[in-house]
This record gives structure tokens, sequence and C-alpha cells, in this order.
């Protein structure tokens, strides 16, 4: 009897062992759920989302027509700089022309755009092209520019043919006569474009109607 008593109270003490180890282990396993582990640090926190807002395309089209080098000759040597010439269109009716230097290209480029925005024209587009023919001069350049039917295109070449698609014109005929300098046959451009003449202001001045004056 003594043997089966001491038998029962050994198994209690072990049961009593086990649930005691299970609670220690129950007690681990709660406290390493409510501590996070380190690899998982930074998971609960929010993650910056970048967002790329979209810049509005301008309507203005920007061309280089011609980057040159240049010198100028001051006490102790020449100073290098850069001349850029760049026309500047939206292609509905206005253009302008820029020139500008700088020490260095892009600056140049930059400050040319700006100067071409400040010396725009408004050219009269007749349907796809010009409304009379014109000549335009500018020191040893000349310029001429004819009307053309509809499917002709832009005959030009060089700074001229800049100048016309940026100012919106798809039918014309033109010849550079004189000096061969870009920068001369634009500006003879810009001033034969200046110098037109829109229909409506012929017919004002002789008192009749668009229709009797096409007519």
């Amino acid at each position: 009897m003594e043997n089966n008593e001491e038998l029962n109270v050994t198994e209690a003490a072990a049961e009593v062992a086990e649930e005691v180890k299970s609670e220690e282990t129950v007690a681990e396993v709660a406290v390493s759920e409510e501590k996070p582990s380190k690899s998982r640090k930074g998971r609960g926190r929010k993650q910056k989302i970048e967002t790329t807002e979209e810049k509005p395309q301008s309507e203005w089209t920007e061309r280089v027509v011609q980057i040159s080098r240049v010198t100028k000759v001051v006490k102790g040597g020449k100073k290098l700089s850069f001349r850029a010439i760049v026309i500047v269109g939206n292609q509905k009716g206005q253009v302008g022309i820029g020139c500008a230097k700088a020490s260095e290209v892009i600056i140049a480029i930059q400050k040319a755009i700006a100067d071409g925005r400040k010396n725009v024209i408004t050219v009269p587009i007749f349907k796809t092209t010009i409304p009379h023919p014109i000549t335009g001069r500018s020191g040893a350049g000349a310029v001429m520019l004819r009307p053309a039917s509809e499917g002709t295109g832009i005959i030009a070449g060089g700074a001229v043919r800049s100048v016309l698609e940026l100012a919106g014109i798809e039918n014309i005929l033109s010849k550079s006569l004189g000096s061969k300098s870009p920068l001369n046959a634009a500006n003879a451009t810009i001033e034969a474009l200046k110098a037109l003449t829109p229909f409506t202001e012929v017919a004002k001045k002789r008192g009749l109607t668009m229709a009797e004056l096409l007519n």
C-alpha cells in the first residue's frame, strides 16, 4: 500500500511539473508574439508612396537653328563665347526669333528662347498659306514668299523652313536671295511675314465684304 501511495504521489508530482512547463512555454510564445522580431522591424510602418505629377505640355515649340562659337578680343587675350539662334512658335500663327550669347551652350539657348518669346509676331494665315506674295529683307539677305495651293507643302530650306513650319503655314513657295546667313534669312522671313496684310483689312479699306473681295 505504501508503495502504491508513493507511486501515486510521484505521478501527481510529474503531472504538476508537466503542467507548469506547458504554462511556461505558452507564456514564452505569447511574449514572443507580442515582441516583433528585428527582421520584421519596419513592416508595420506606413510606406511613403511617391506620386509624380505630369507637367502640362506647353504649346510653344523651340527649334535651334544655329550654334556658333564667337570670340571677342579683350585686353589680355580673346574671350570665347557661344551664340545661339532659336525659332519659337506655336504653329497657330505666332512665331518669333531669338539670338543670344553666353559662355555655355545651354545658357545661350535658354537666353535665346527667352528673347524669342519677347519678339513674337502674329502671322495672318489664309486657309493654309499666306494671303499674297511678298519679299522680306534683312541686312544683305532677302527672302521671297509666294502663296501655294493645297498639297504643295513647304518649299523652303534652312532657317526659312523652320520659321514657316513653327508659324503654322502648311503650303508656301519661297526663295532665299542674297546672303546665306541663317540669321539674315530668318530675320528676312520674319520681316516678310510681319508685312503681310490680311484680306479683312483690305476689304475694310475698299468698303467691300470678304465674298466680294475674293470673287
